[in-house]
């Protein structure tokens, strides 16, 4: 690690942070990443075969993307050149490029490790290819977005991606025991306080040893460190969340599919989340609405009447008074009767409408306000259907010569139950006027 000491211009000898101290030596100390490193892990495999291709890291905060990365270039006794997408550009790619490809003319290869690699623009990742595809650098790019949407498709097709995990409980308080070994000496809190360290690293390894390392620092107050001492000294990670990327479509998702599945316990988790990450509640409250009509239709017609009611509480009110009110909405669409019928119908209806074109309404439904129109057949034979026997004609209202299609075909849950025995009834009415 000195090479990193020397370009800040500090010594080796200058104090180090506790998460720099603790970098795993070999890939085997990597934690929480088994699948990757362990025995039988994917990367493992590849140094077994003395193959290294270009990879693309794809995780979370704080779990050993660059760590990964160095470890690999020692392990493949290549030179490790590392950049950063966030400060570096055209000139900084083409240099490192360059003292690859002399490397490479002293048989020397070039491991080139790229930070948030999905903040280069698609022009930037071109110019990568021609380097990967001939072998002058072996590329590592590591990312904390999803690569699909972030990285174009020829750069991705060179390399193969490997998703590293959030660390869970275990792996984290396996770093505290570490860190704690390094010390010499227990972490000075309770078994409480512990706990709430785990839970405010929130997967992130790296914030977890920063948090270790400022409870050490505090040693100098008697006995052991509760969760309030914690509390006001210390700041809980704050939760990954973006609003216009992949974290913002996750967990709208997971709510979604938490109304739509009854489960209101999970959907005010999600709603949670999403407020906590600082999502706009009126984004929220556009996205119920549509869950109303998508998922429970009228199987509960109240319930787009409550979405609507709760989207213009919290226009009147803000936050976080409003709030409550999206709450109120995202527990009725959970527990509510569901169907989708509306939805389907809908859908089945604009194929139908596209692909029939610009059929005409049959002539008997038309007005006719005009001699000529009269003389066409325009109103010819139509039933008002008020002065039918029970207030229906059974006649076809849809284009002449196009088979009778149905759209709406209700699940027979909550208030639907009723409208499909009528409409069970209106067609044998419709068929037996037909035929008769």
């Amino acid at each position: 690690m000195s090479d990193l000491f020397d370009s800040a211009g500090l010594s080796g000898d200058a104090p180090r942070p506790l998460a720099d101290r603790l970098r795993p030596k070999t890939l085997q100390e990597v934690v929480g990443q088994d699948h990757l490193v362990g025995p039988e892990g994917t990367l493992t495999r590849m140094l077994a075969s003395k193959r290294l291709s270009s990879i693309i890291l794809w995780g979370p905060p704080g779990v050993g993307k660059t760590t990964i990365a160095r470890l690999l270039a020692d392990a493949t006794d290549l030179e490790f050149e590392a950049i950063s997408a966030i400060f570096s550009g055209v000139k900084d790619l083409r240099a490192a490029f360059d003292r690859a490809e002399a490397r490479r003319k002293m048989g020397k290869g070039t491991l080139l490790f790229v930070d948030e690699i999905h903040r280069f623009n698609r022009a930037q990742q071109d110019g990568f290819l021609p380097f990967v595809e001939s072998g002058v650098v072996t590329l590592v790019g590591a990312t904390t977005e999803n690569p699909s949407f972030e990285l174009n498709g020829a750069l991705l097709s060179r390399c193969q991606v490997m998703v590293l995990k959030r660390l869970d409980d275990a792996g984290l308080e396996q770093l505290l025991v570490r860190a704690e070994t390094s010390e010499g000496r227990r972490l000075p809190v309770t078994k409480e306080a512990r706990a709430m360290i785990l839970s405010m690293s929130d997967g992130d390894g790296r914030y977890l040893l920063n948090l270790a390392e400022q409870a050490f620092a505090m040693m100098g107050e008697p006995g052991l460190l509760g969760p309030d001492d914690l509390a006001q000294s210390l700041s809980k990670r704050a939760a990954a969340y973006d609003k216009d990327r992949e974290e913002h479509y996750n967990l709208i998702s997971a709510l979604h599919k938490s109304v739509r599945g009854s489960d209101p316990d999970a959907a005010l988790y999600w709603f949670a989340r999403m407020l906590e990450g600082g999502e706009d509640p009126l984004f929220l409250a556009r996205r119920l609405i549509r869950m109303a009509s998508e998922d429970i239709g009228l199987a509960d017609p109240t319930a787009l009447m409550i979405a609507g009611e709760a989207a213009r509480t919290y226009e009147r009110l803000g936050s976080p008074e409003g709030e409550l009110a999206l709450a109120h909405c995202v527990i009725h669409l959970a527990t509510a009767p569901k169907s989708n019928a509306a939805y389907v119908a809908y859908k089945a209806a604009r194929r139908a409408a596209a692909e029939t074109g610009s059929l005409m309404p049959p002539k008997h439904i038309l007005n006719a306000p005009t001699a000529m129109m009269k003389d066409q057949g325009y109103g010819s034979g139509y039933q008002y259907d008020h002065d039918t026997e029970g207030g229906f004609s059974g006649q076809d209202y849809f284009p002449d010569g196009m088979k009778r299609p149905v759209f709406y075909d209700p699940k027979g849950q909550g208030r639907e139950k009723p409208i499909a025995e009528m409409l069970k009834h209106l067609a044998a009415l419709r068929k037996s006027r037909r035929d008769g």
